[in-house]
């Protein structure tokens, strides 16, 4: 809820007058800064989610918690891709929040939950503030654990200062001029800007209180006024990161070697039709003729009860797949090892959009030939990254696209076993129904990169 507090009018005024003029020491007098609140209304940016108290008083935005509600988020109406943000911070002792950056809400992610990467605002003794959280996605990404300057930096009731620096993959934080995150992550390019008010249990006390002032950015020609950053970068790109190792993620492909993947047909990986580079793992193309290169990679460990995760990125009218429960002694013939696939595929582009005993069940995201997928899937352009997320625990299987689900269904039931007898596996026995299996990706003869392959096993 945003109000505004009309007795302070005059030093609002005086406020936009001096916005430019109060800027930190630490900031360099030929930066081009320019100011996201003009210090005298809320022009340009919007309340999303939660219900919180947000007001001007002189030239500062004051954020109050506020019973029975969840996180609530000041947002930009305008995105940011690139950029260098600064502003000054004052936060209740007991109070948890933090500033989003390259933020997002949409209707088809938990209802319009804001998610995207935070800088953490943490005035508590884990003092783990500036480090860098990814809000109602990933979890931390770089908390300051062993950063022991950064942590002791922190201003407890008094006025605090961010740098943060979003320029390309690489985001940089400071906290009063020290040192505090240097990470690389390239899962979202650009979004909003956003200040917290967290949401509070239900026996604390509302009315707690976070004071923002001096916020400004650069937005145009950010990178030549970037700082140096001493601390070493950590690189999620095939890594995991403190949240995932500590849920049980592992792994499923290191980013540099064949180690735990095999050729579908082989004993060893292929020697053709694969490369790895700059740690993305790439199906050739070969004209769109299946498995006639290097052909399908499978794991040389199967699996039973599963979530897995791949970042995938195809090319114009592209073809291939995620498969699973795959048993690789199925079929030893021609084409691609069976069984039940997550269907890769450009829907405008390629004729199998249009092709499947089912309407539109060789769509992207789809159990393909069987089940099609959500139509108002979320989906990224050629050339950029997708995710999908394959969840099977039970017998019951989730299609994942971009961190909305898109399809369900339940293996080893009478629905399940008469849709395989309606497509082009009917005549494969026990298909799909296999206990455990090889997860695999598909050469379909199109050029397909995958990143970031991770599993856990439930």
């Amino acid at each position: 809820m945003i109000t505004k507090n009309l007795k302070l009018l005059p030093l609002v005024l005086a406020g936009v007058l001096s916005l430019n003029s109060c800027k930190e020491s630490n900031q360099d007098s030929d930066e081009p800064w320019e100011p996201l609140f003009d210090g005298e209304s809320l022009t340009g940016w919007e309340q999303l989610n939660g219900k919180a108290d947000y007001r001007i008083e002189g030239d500062e935005i004051v954020g109050t918690t506020v019973s029975n509600t969840p996180n609530s988020f000041l947002a930009t109406t305008q995105d940011f891709s690139d950029f260098i943000l600064d502003l000054d911070y004052k936060v209740d002792a007991t109070m948890n929040s933090g500033i989003q950056i390259r933020s997002l809400s949409k209707p088809d992610f938990k209802d319009g939950r804001v998610h995207g990467y935070q800088i953490e605002i943490d005035p508590s003794d884990r003092a783990w503030s500036a480090g860098i959280y990814d809000e109602a996605r990933k979890g931390w990404l770089y908390p300051l654990t062993g950063n022991t300057k950064a942590q002791q930096a922190f201003k407890q009731g008094e006025w605090n200062h961010y740098r943060v620096e979003a320029l390309g993959d690489t985001l940089k934080t400071w906290i009063n001029g020290v040192e505090a995150a240097h990470l690389v992550d390239d899962q979202t390019a650009k979004g909003f800007i956003a200040l917290q008010v967290h949401a509070i249990g239900k026996d604390e006390k509302p009315g707690k209180e976070i004071r923002w002032k001096n916020i400004n950015i650069i937005s145009e020609n950010a990178q030549q006024y970037a700082k140096p950053m001493s601390l070493p970068a950590l690189n999620t790109k095939n890594n995991l990161t403190q949240a995932e190792k500590e849920s049980g993620w592992e792994l499923l492909w290191d980013g540099k070697t064949t180690d735990g993947w095999r050729g579908g047909k082989l004993d060893h990986f292929p020697e053709k039709g694969w490369v790895i580079e700059d740690g993305e793992l790439i199906v050739l193309s070969t004209g769109g003729e299946e498995s006639t290169a290097g052909g399908d990679i499978v794991t040389t460990k199967q699996y039973q009860d599963f979530e897995l995760k791949v970042d995938f990125k195809i090319t114009e009218g592209a073809n291939s797949g995620i498969k699973y429960y795959v048993d690789t002694d199925l079929n030893k013939g021609e084409g691609s090892s069976i069984g039940l696939e997550y269907q890769i595929l450009d829907d405008m582009r390629h004729p199998d959009a249009k092709l499947g005993n089912h309407e539109g069940s060789r769509t992207l995201a789809s159990l393909y030939d069987l089940i099609q997928a959500d139509p108002a899937k979320p989906v990224n352009p050629i050339g950029e990254w997708n995710t999908a997320r394959i969840v099977s625990k039970d017998n019951h299987v989730e299609h994942w696209l971009n961190d909305v689900k898109v399809l369900d269904y339940d293996r080893n039931t009478d629905a399940f076993l008469q849709l395989v007898q309606e497509s082009k596996y009917k005549d494969w026995p026990g298909f799909g129904t296999f206990e455990k299996g090889n997860i695999l990706l598909q050469d379909h003869g199109d050029r397909v990169a995958f990143k970031n392959i991770k599993i856990k096993e439930l």
